[in-house]
C-alpha cells in the first residue's frame, strides 16, 4: 500500500510552484515526503550554531529569523522567515550550523529528514535546481540587506525592509491590498537593521507623518506604495520573484 500524502507539505508544494512549473510526478513525491509536524511558541529556538542536525525545517505557520549572538550579549538578526520557507535548507550540504534559526511569533514546523530531501532532489534533478535557486536568493536578498546596514538611512531600511516583506508575503498569498500581519517587535527590527530601539521608534513615526504606513495591533498598512518604494529606492528585481516556465 503506498503511503498517505502528507498534507503539511502543502506549503512547500506552493513554495515551490512559485518558482517553476511542478510536474504532478513531482508534486506526488513532495507530498509523500516523511515529515514531522510540531508547535512551537514565539521566541523558541529551531536549531543552534553547532548544531549537526539531520533535519531541515519547513515553516508551515508562523515567522522565524535567522540570528547570532555576540559574546556581549548583542543579537544580530540576518533573515526573517515566513510560511514556505526552510531557513536552515543549507544543513543538507553544511553539516555544523554556524548561526540560529528561532521562532518570532507562535509556529508550526514541519521538520523534513535530510536523507528524505537528498533522496528526492536526487530523483527530481529539477526541485534540486528550485532549491539551489532558492539558496541564490537568498544570497542575493543578504546582499540587499548589506547594502542597507552600510548605506541606507533608518528611514530608507526600514521603508525597504516593509517593501521586501509585503512582496514576499504576497507572492505567498499572505498580503495583499498592501496591508500585511508584521509579527515584529521593535527590537527584532532593531536587530534586523542595526539600530536602537529609540532609532527605530522615531523612523516608525516619521513613516507615520509622512502617511506612508500604519503599523497598529501587529498589522502594517502601506498607504502609498509608490512613495514608500521610491523613497528607499526599492527595486524588487533581487527577490527574483518571476516565475520560471521551464
Amino acid at each position: 500500500m503506498a503511503p498517505t500524502p502528507n498534507h503539511s507539505t502543502d506549503m512547500f508544494i506552493r513554495k515551490l510552484g512559485g518558482a517553476a512549473r511542478l510536474s504532478d510526478e513531482e508534486r506526488e513525491a513532495i507530498a509523500h515526503l516523511p515529515v514531522t509536524v510540531r508547535p512551537l511558541g514565539p521566541h523558541q529556538d529551531i536549531v543552534r550554531e553547532k548544531d549537526r542536525p539531520s533535519q531541515c525545517c519547513l515553516l508551515l505557520e508562523g515567522w522565524a529569523c535567522r540570528y547570532q549572538l555576540l559574546s556581549e550579549g548583542k543579537r544580530q538578526i540576518f533573515s526573517f522567515h515566513i510560511p514556505g520557507d526552510i531557513p536552515d535548507l543549507q544543513s543538507l550540504h553544511i553539516r555544523v550550523m554556524d548561526h540560529n534559526v528561532c521562532t518570532l511569533s507562535s509556529a508550526v514546523v514541519a521538520f523534513i529528514p535530510h536523507e528524505a530531501l537528498l533522496d528526492l532532489t536526487a530523483a527530481f534533478p529539477a526541485i534540486a535546481a528550485i532549491l539551489w535557486r532558492d539558496t541564490l536568493v537568498d544570497g542575493a536578498v543578504f546582499r540587499a540587506w548589506m547594502t542597507g546596514l552600510g548605506r541606507r538611512t533608518a528611514c530608507e531600511a526600514v521603508a525597504h525592509l516593509f517593501c521586501e516583506l509585503y512582496l514576499k508575503l504576497q507572492a505567498m498569498g499572505l498580503a495583499r491590498d498592501y496591508a500585511y500581519r508584521l509579527p515584529l517587535t521593535q527590537l527584532d527590527l532593531g536587530d534586523a537593521l542595526g539600530l536602537s530601539n529609540v532609532h527605530v521608534n522615531r523612523t516608525l513615526r516619521e513613516l507615520r507623518g509622512k502617511d506612508l504606513i500604519t503599523l497598529h495591533g501587529g498589522t502594517l498598512e502601506i498607504y502609498k506604495w509608490q512613495e514608500l518604494a521610491d523613497s528607499c529606492d526599492f527595486d524588487p528585481a533581487y527577490l527574483h520573484l518571476e516565475r520560471r516556465t521551464a
